[in-house]
C-alpha cells in the first residue's frame, strides 16, 4: 500500500492493547484502539481500517457478534480474531461470521505480522484488481456509447 495501512485493535486488556500497539507500530502501521465492541464500532464508523484485531470476548459483546457489525461498516476490512479462549464452537462461529484468521494468545509476534502482512497483501491485490474491473468496465461503455451517437440518425429542428 503506498501509505501506511490502518489497524484497530479490539481488546478489553489495556496490556494486550498496548504491547499489541507498540509492535504493530514499529512494523509501521498507523494503530487506534477499541477497549470493548460499541468503541469498535463508532470508531469504524467514523475513520477507514484496512485490518481490526478481534478479541473473541469484549466486556459488551462477543467478538463473533463485532465480525458482524464491522462488515456492514467497511465490508472489506481484514477482520481477525485474538482469543485466549480456544474452543471448536468458537472458531466455527467466527469462521460462519467472515473472520479472515484465528489466533491463539499469547499470540506470537512474527506470526502476528506475517499474518497481517499476508492479509494485506491480499487486499491491495484486490483493490488493483477491482480499480482495473472499473477502468475496463468504463472504457467499454465509452465505446459503446461512442458507437450509439454514430449509428443513431442526427434530426435536425425545423423551424
Amino acid at each position: 500500500m503506498s501509505e501506511s495501512a490502518r489497524i484497530l485493535v479490539i481488546d478489553d486488556e489495556e496490556s494486550i492493547r498496548r504491547t499489541v500497539s507498540m509492535t504493530l507500530q514499529r512494523a509501521g502501521y498507523v494503530v487506534d484502539t477499541a477497549e470493548n465492541g460499541k468503541h469498535a464500532i463508532e470508531k469504524a464508523e467514523a475513520n477507514f481500517y484496512n485490518l481490526a484485531l478481534i478479541d473473541i470476548r469484549l466486556p459488551d459483546m462477543e467478538g463473533t457478534e463485532l465480525l458482524t457489525a464491522l462488515k456492514e461498516t467497511t465490508p472489506k476490512m481484514v477482520k481477525i480474531i485474538l482469543t485466549g479462549y480456544p474452543a471448536l464452537q468458537n472458531a466455527v462461529k467466527a469462521i460462519n461470521k467472515g473472520v479472515d484468521a484465528y489466533l491463539v494468545k499469547p499470540v506470537n509476534t512474527d506470526e502476528l505480522l506475517r499474518l497481517i502482512k499476508e492479509h494485506l497483501d491480499k487486499q491491495k491485490h484486490e483493490a488493483e484488481y477491482s480499480q482495473q474491473r472499473l477502468a475496463q468496465f468504463v472504457e467499454t461503455r465509452i465505446k459503446e456509447l461512442q458507437t450509439e451517437e454514430l449509428d443513431t440518425p442526427k434530426t435536425t429542428k425545423k423551424d
